[in-house]
């Protein structure tokens, strides 16, 4: 056999990078069975605590008993059906755009929407820092791909100066693995000066950010003619699954017609739709919900500087804490689950060689009495690690 791997799995292994997939035996929320252990989760992005909402579960059943389980096929033969176009239209209204278009999940809308809009001879731009999905398209598109350093408009700027065809600049709205927040107004700025397009994802922003929850877009107060290209995620803050991307009439046709992802693969489940729609209603009239979120965001924060932990300039519900070394990550994330708490290590490749951290992440379930735990537990276990040269 000429595939060593058995020694690519010790290498990494070797590395302190080797990942292995924890079972969840309990719904989402604060507190879950874990390989057979109750603990006190902070590492889902169900960040309003919608997953597991009865009113969402009840609209699941209620969907599934009149509609069944199953797409049944692609949006384009028989899968499209009536909570599909329903939610389609609940997302084009809740973000301000005349359409929205229904994807199975949020790799495959960055996927359709990159490769769908440039090819060969075009250019696609990308923050260095993007999900693997932008890179992913950017690279799959066939287009010329570059990427300018992280949240840097003359970076971006410089990098435009050399576009090619048409131009697309792809940005993240909230980093997934760091928290914080791009800057839209100066990317904007620096896309239209150049006649190019801006598409930015905002898979972590959506239900957090925002007057309304609409996200980073909102945050800022951009519309259309800013962001021509809006991606969001169900799975996070709505709780339920799927993606979506917004735009104008023709963007949304464009995709239908030639978004591979989109034309070749089987609908999501029609309840889920309807699931999304409950998540949706409730995002938008339960708003104590984002309000004790950012309370909870802003306790942690202070605690954690108490603390003298190294935490990255975030004020959204991903709160990172910045460990550097992938061994002195995972025992942290170690001591804390010795100790109840479930906070995951993220190391390289996910994140750059030395900077690996724990990944916290708040959500709108928890209590001011549990994010004190953590931080009890934190201030107990954060000494206990060994040095880097020890």
């Amino acid at each position: 056999m000429s595939f060593d791997l058995r020694a690519r799995l010790e290498e990494r292994r070797a590395a302190s990078l080797y990942r292995q997939r924890p079972l969840l035996e309990s719904p989402q929320g604060p507190c879950v069975v874990v390989d057979g252990q109750p603990l006190l989760a902070f590492c889902s992005n169900d960040y309003l605590g919608l997953a597991n909402h009865p009113d969402v579960i009840a609209a699941w059943r209620d969907g599934a008993e009149r509609w069944g389980v199953g797409g049944g096929a692609s949006h384009l033969v028989i899968g499209h059906s009536g909570p599909h176009h329903a939610l389609e239209e609940a997302l084009a209204e809740f973000t301000g755009r005349p359409r929205a278009l229904l994807f199975t999940t949020g790799y495959m809308a960055n996927l359709g929407a990159v490769t769908a809009l440039v090819g060969q001879g075009d250019t696609v731009l990308q923050d260095r820092l993007n999900h693997a999905s932008l890179l992913d398209a950017g690279l799959l598109s066939g287009a010329r791909f570059n990427r300018y350093l992280h949240n840097d408009p003359l970076s971006l700027t410089s990098r435009l100066e050399k576009a090619q065809g048409d131009t697309l600049v792809v940005t993240d709205g909230v980093f997934s693995m760091d928290g914080d927040v791009a800057d839209l107004p100066a990317l904007a700025k620096a896309a239209k000066a150049r006649g190019a397009w801006l598409m930015v994802d905002d898979a972590h922003g959506f239900g957090t950010l925002g007057r309304q929850g609409g996200g980073v877009v909102e945050h800022f107060d951009l519309g259309l003619d800013d962001v021509p290209v809006l991606v969001g995620t169900l799975g996070k803050a709505f709780g339920t699954g799927g993606a979506f991307v917004a735009g104008s009439e023709e963007l949304i046709e464009c995709l239908i017609q030639f978004a591979r992802p989109y034309i070749y693969t089987t609908s999501q489940p029609p309840a889920l739709a309807c699931a999304t729609l409950k998540s949706l209603e409730l995002l938008r009239t339960e708003t104590w919900r984002r309000e004790h979120l950012a309370a909870l965001i802003q306790q942690f924060r202070s605690g954690a500087e108490q603390i003298g932990l190294t935490l990255m300039d975030s004020f959204t519900p991903i709160q990172p804490i910045v460990i550097g070394d992938s061994a002195r990550a995972v025992r942290l994330s170690q001591l804390l689950r010795e100790r109840g708490l479930l906070v995951t290590a993220i190391r390289p490749p996910t994140v750059p060689a030395g900077g690996a951290r724990l990944r916290v992440t708040l959500t709108a379930a928890h209590s001011q009495a549990q994010v004190q735990l953590l931080l009890n537990a934190l201030a107990e276990c954060y000494p206990l690690l060994e040095p880097v040269d020890a």
